[in-house]
Order: structure tokens, then sequence, then C-alpha cells
């Protein structure tokens, strides 16, 4: 969406540009009042390129091949030279000072005062940010936040493939060429085609929010919603910290996190984040959650290079807010993880009763078995055929939940293992 879809006012470009460029660099309005962007080569001292100087009319420094390839690097990924300073960047953008560096500090942008840094590209997200607040679609907070998940969600991604990505195709080749001299004709063939599939698995994601949104019961439930929230933790990780390499021990995590982000979607539930040796996930559906949960346990004990594993799983009311979950139930799930035997799936009250509610499981197993009994002797009819099973195991107080009894999930009969 540009500014003038927002319903902001229409600028012209080439206006405004002459405006931008009339702005002094040492205007003292800006000098000391803000932050903008900070990049590879956006410091006192960057390396002169396209006309970039150090933000007092200085020309840089040549350090080298090195800074070369990463100032060509930045160009080629930014697609436009460093042109303003933060303060030319938020007058050309129409929004204070103030907002900009609110903006960008959200961003995830160090500060980096009156650098001339900044691309044309960044004078046109503040003005699409500030569009929306303009036009009443967001507020003005909204736009804050909009900014801090976008700029926390993407920082991770882009650390992610830089480290695992291209480190590993950047190897130096039988040709000859440097892991420098291969890094730019690599990430220019690369750029246009992770661009696509990034916005392609956005867009996915969000029709798939937006989905579960819109099926909401009522407008409170948008927010505070009832979801199966569940902990999957590996048991001893703090003696493997003490034990493996390092190279070793980030294979393992690796193997983990893969093997959990796979099982949670393949299920139909959601991997809030990972932390090492844990994982986070949710489900609509207790049904769905329980046999996560099961599969985690039962795919990890097969697996002989990893540790045991141990999960906990509650139900109920959630807050969620930039794709990460609040609350009680929350809480519950993770103290329920910490008191699991290993290769076991713990669960509280509530979940037990959501998963008879929906007849995933017995009320009793009592009456279960008594409906069996009658039916093999043909004095009743067929019962149910329930996927899971629960048996209740101690009570005990929880630190700051009072007293919990936890439920032992199992498969019943051992269905659905083999699905």
């Amino acid at each position: 969406m540009t500014a003038d879809d927002s319903g902001a006012a229409p600028r012209d470009m080439d206006t405004e540009d002459d405006a931008v460029r009339d702005v002094p660099v040492d205007d003292p309005s800006g000098a000391e009042s803000g932050s903008a962007p900070h990049n590879a080569a956006a410091n006192s001292d960057a390396t002169t390129h396209g006309g970039a100087d150090d933000g007092a009319g200085n020309p840089g420094t040549d350090n080298g091949d090195e800074n070369n390839i990463a100032v060509r690097l930045e160009q080629l990924i930014l697609g436009a030279d460093r042109r303003y300073t933060p303060f030319q960047a938020a007058r050309g953008a129409g929004v204070s000072m103030d907002l900009a560096a609110r903006f960008w500090r959200a961003m995830g942008f160090a500060d980096i005062g009156q650098v001339k840094a900044l691309t044309e590209a960044d004078v046109l997200a503040l003005r699409r940010l500030s569009g929306l607040v303009e036009a009443g679609l967001l507020s003005e907070a909204m736009a804050i936040q909009v900014a801090r998940s976008t700029g926390q969600t993407t920082a991770r991604l882009a650390d992610w493939q830089i480290d695992s990505f291209l480190e590993g195709l950047t190897e130096p080749q039988d040709s000859g060429l440097t892991r420098t001299e291969i890094t730019y004709p690599l990430v220019e063939l690369l750029l246009p085609e992770l661009e696509e599939f990034l916005v392609y698995v956005w867009r996915r994601q969000l029709a798939a929010a937006t989905g579960r949104v819109v099926r909401a019961q009522d407008d409170a439930e948008m927010v505070d919603r009832r979801l199966a929230v569940g902990f999957a933790d590996l048991v001893g990780f703090t003696r493997l910290t003490r034990r493996l390499e390092e190279e070793e021990l980030g294979e393992l995590v690796e193997a983990f996190e893969t093997t959990c982000s796979d099982l949670v979607a393949a299920h139909g539930g959601r991997l809030i984040k990972t932390l090492g040796d844990e994982v986070l996930f949710s489900a609509d559906d207790a049904g769905i959650a329980a046999e996560i949960g099961l599969r985690l346990i039962e795919t990890m004990t097969n697996d002989e290079t990893m540790p045991e594993l141990r999960v906990g799983i509650a139900f109920g009311t959630v807050t969620t807010r930039m794709g990460d979950v609040f609350g009680t139930t929350v809480n519950l799930a993770s103290r329920l993880t910490s008191i699991a035997p290993k290769d076991t799936v713990l669960v509280d009250e509530a979940f037990a009763e959501e998963l008879g509610r929906i007849g995933d499981a017995p009320v009793s197993e009592a009456d279960a078995a008594a409906a069996e009994k009658a039916a093999a002797e043909g004095t009743g009819a067929p019962p149910p055929s329930y996927r899971f099973a629960l048996q209740p195991m101690w009570q005990r107080p929880v630190r700051g939940l009072g007293v919990v009894e936890p439920w032992l999930l199992s498969r019943r009969n051992g269905q659905g293992a083999n699905d």
C-alpha cells in the first residue's frame, strides 16, 4: 500500500526531492534530535561511495577491498545510494524527527546521529507508516507496533539466512575465488528470488491468521482466545552443553527445532517460538495439541541422537500480542513441562475436560470400560472410538498457580500412533 492508497495527501516526488536536497546537512533543528537506520556502511567514517560522506561534509576513507564490497553489497540490497541525513529523511516524509526516530528504533535500527546514510526507500517507509496514521487506519501506537513486529521478525530471518544459508554457499570454490569475491554475484542472483518467496510466505501466513480471527466467536475472542498451549523441553540440556562441542550442540538444537517446527505445522498447530532447548506451540483444538505432544515424544524417542523430551499442555484463555502468547494458561503449561517425567505429556484439568467434551478421550475411564464390556457381550451399543487416554496424577502445589492436578496423556490402545 502506498501513501496515496492509504488516504494520505499525495506528494510529488520530484518536488519533494528538490526540497529535501535544499535542507542543510547541519540544520540545527535536527542535528541532535533523533536516530536513523544503521547499516553496514552507515557510520562516521563510512567508505566513500556514490557521493557518501561522513555526515559532516568530509569524504570517507577507503579501507580496502572488504570495505568496498560491503558498501557495494549494501547498495545492491537497498537498491539505492545513501543520500539523506535522518533530519532530511524525516522532513521529506513529512513527519517530525521525534516520530521518525521512534519508528526507526521500533524497527530495530541504531541511532547514527545525522550521518548522510539514508535512501529514498527510508523516506518512503516513513511516509507509508505516517500515511496510515494520518488516514486513521492505524493509531500511532499501532503503527509503532507494526514497525517493531516487522523489524524483530525480519532481523531474525536475515541473521538466519546470512549465518546458515549464505555461509555455506560462499565457501571458497575450486575456481580459486575468495568468499568476498563470490558473495556479490551470489547475493545479486538470490536477492530477487528470496524477496518474492518472503512475500509469498507472508501472504499465506497473513491469510491463515486473518481466517482465525474471522472465525472468532466475538470481538473479545480475537484478542483473548481459548487455546491449547504446549511446551516441549529437552531433558538434561544443561549437562549436554558441558559435554558437547559447540558445533555438535548447534547441530542438535537445529535438528530439534526443525523436527518440532515440521511436526507442529504438519498437524495444524502454530509454532510460537523456539528457545534453544524448548519450543512453545499452540493449537485452536485440544485434540490437535494432544496429537502434536504425543508425536513429538514418539519422534524424539525413536531418534537415538536426541535426549529425552517432556511436554506440558494447558487449555484456557490466552492473550496474543505480536505473535506471542501470554497469560495464566501459558504459565501453567510451562509448569507442567517442568514437572513432567521424561518422555511423557502432562496436561491440566481444563485440557482433559476439553478432550472429553469434543469426544477425543473418555470423560471417565470406568464408564468407557463398562461400555466396551457391554458392547463385547452384545448388550450395549458400540462404544465411541476414543483417540486418547487420560490418567489423573498426584495433586501438587505449583508456585504462583496454587494446587494443580496434572493428567498423564497417552494414546488409547495405540490408536493413531502410526497414522
